[in-house]
C-alpha cells in the first residue's frame, strides 16, 4: 500500500471516499483509482457527515463507497438528505472485512516489542480499525470493476 501526500487533483485523477458506517464510530478513507491512499481516519458517528463534507472540499471525490451491513440503509438516506451537493453512493459487500482489516492493520503497522512474538491471530490492534475497513471497501469496489464480465 502506498501513501501519498500530494493533492489528487495534481495527479489528474478522481478519488473515491470509502465509508464504513457504524452506530458509534465510522471509518473514512480517501483513495485514488490508482490505489494511492491519501488519508484514513476513524470519526465519531455524529461527526461523520460533517467530516465527509470537509473531505469533499479538500479532495475531488467522485464516488462514495460504503459497506452494506450495519445501519447502511439509514446512513445512505442520511447522506442523501444532509449533503449539500449529492454524491453517488455504491454499496459494497462488507462480509469478513473486519477480520481482513485486522490482518491489514499489522501489514501497515508491523508489531513492535513483545507484540512481535505473539501469533498474528492473538494480537489486537491498539486502536479502532474502521478506517482500514473503509480502505478495503474501496479496494473491493476497484477489484469488482476490473473483473472480467
Amino acid at each position: 500500500m502506498s501513501y501519498s501526500t500530494s493533492a489528487p487533483e495534481a495527479l489528474g485523477q478522481p478519488v473515491i471516499l470509502g465509508f464504513d458506517p457504524g452506530r458509534q464510530k465510522c471509518g473514512l478513507a480517501v483513495m485514488g483509482v490508482d490505489r494511492n491512499l491519501f488519508m484514513h481516519q476513524v470519526v465519531a458517528a455524529e461527526r461523520a457527515i460533517a467530516t465527509i463534507q470537509a473531505l469533499r472540499q479538500q479532495y475531488p471525490i467522485s464516488l462514495l463507497v460504503m459497506g452494506d451491513q450495519t445501519s447502511a440503509r439509514q446512513w445512505k438516506q442520511s447522506l442523501s438528505e444532509a449533503l449539500i451537493d449529492p454524491i453517488r453512493v455504491v454499496m459494497v459487500d462488507e462480509r469478513y472485512s473486519t477480520l481482513e482489516a485486522r490482518n491489514r492493520y499489522w501489514q501497515m503497522y508491523p508489531p513492535k516489542g513483545l507484540q512481535r512474538l505473539l501469533p498474528q491471530g492473538m494480537r489486537t490492534p491498539p486502536r479502532p480499525i474502521d478506517d482500514i475497513v473503509a480502505i478495503l471497501l474501496i479496494e473491493r469496489y476497484l477489484d469488482r470493476l476490473s473483473e472480467p464480465v
